[in-house]
């Protein structure tokens, strides 16, 4: 059962986007080198233990951690390109980047943690509070009540006021996965999540939440030249099955949401040709890096 769990963990690991960094101390360079090792061995350990116990201390050790390494002066600029089984993101005006990862538990469900960190250092942890909050869609929340999913872009939307949209991978259970766009805006420097700014038929909804069988690949991404979130329109195989989101999957159509003064409206059977694919972004299987990982040390005997 937990082998299965974890055989679903391909975490997007979308590579932390370029942008000039201010000169850091050698010293700080050198302890962020160290803790970022630190942080890799027990971030494999947290996703490839089959004790879930094992995993849960891997976790909190990690947690402390990763605490300690982004108060070091400098740390908002260092990349952790080895960190590769957790999601990291830059805003792409540079006022924040977010860490988000997820855990196997026993039962094949999955929790999920992050923290913000600011431009200033300021850390702000997420808590993952997804199965108490009843109606997510039509949810806003804090940091304190996160509707957690592991990140993988980051829009930002200037009109009427900032806010973030988010795309997030969400896998749910041994059944199905989810993909969801939400919303991150800040009120006196505190987070929050979902906005009434998506529109379709008359309704609005504050985040937008995708359920689908584990065994499908979906499409979900931002395109920008077209200011529109991209995304494959999910059925079941037959219309008996449509409350049974274990069973539904791509149908080969595609469907978006495009920006328009500050709101997201809802467009269905869009033409999208030559469209690229968010699963031909850099991202790595945990299990995967760890052969690779073998391989190399083989080699180098």
């Amino acid at each position: 059962m937990i082998r299965q769990a974890v055989s679903l963990i391909s975490i997007f690991l979308i590579c932390s986007q370029c942008y000039g960094q201010p000169v850091v101390e050698p010293a700080n360079i050198k302890q962020l080198h160290i803790l970022e090792d630190s942080l890799v061995s027990l971030s494999n350990k947290f996703i490839n233990s089959e004790n879930e116990q094992d995993r849960k201390n891997a976790n909190e050790l990690f947690i402390k951690t990763l605490d300690a390494t982004l108060n070091i002066k400098g740390s908002f600029t260092y990349p952790f390109d080895s960190l590769r089984t957790i999601s990291v993101q830059t805003s792409p005006d540079k006022h924040f980047r977010i860490f988000t990862w997820l855990i196997a538990n026993q039962d094949s469900t999955f929790h999920y943690y992050g923290t913000i960190q600011t431009e200033n250092l300021a850390l702000l942890p997420l808590n993952d509070f997804s199965s108490g909050i009843k109606h997510p869609e039509d949810s806003v929340t804090s940091a304190q009540k996160w509707y957690g999913a592991a990140y993988y872009k980051i829009v930002p939307v200037y009109y009427p006021k900032l806010y973030y949209v988010l795309l997030g991978w969400k896998p749910n259970n041994s059944a199905t996965t989810k993909k969801v766009i939400d919303v991150l805006s800040f009120t006196n420097d505190k987070p929050v999540f979902g906005m009434p700014v998506f529109e379709r038929g008359g309704k609005t909804k504050k985040r937008i939440i995708f359920e689908y069988t584990r065994q499908a690949t979906m499409h979900l991404n931002y395109e920008q030249e077209k200011k529109i979130i991209v995304f494959d329109h999910l059925s079941p195989p037959n219309p008996g099955l449509k409350d049974h989101p274990e069973t539904y999957g791509p149908d080969l159509s595609y469907d978006g949401y495009h920006l328009k003064i500050g709101k997201w409206i809802f467009s269905e059977d869009l033409d999208m040709k030559n469209l690229p694919d968010d699963h031909d972004i850099d991202y790595n299987d945990p299990k995967v890096l760890k052969e690779q990982d073998k391989a190399t040390a083989k080699k180098a005997e």
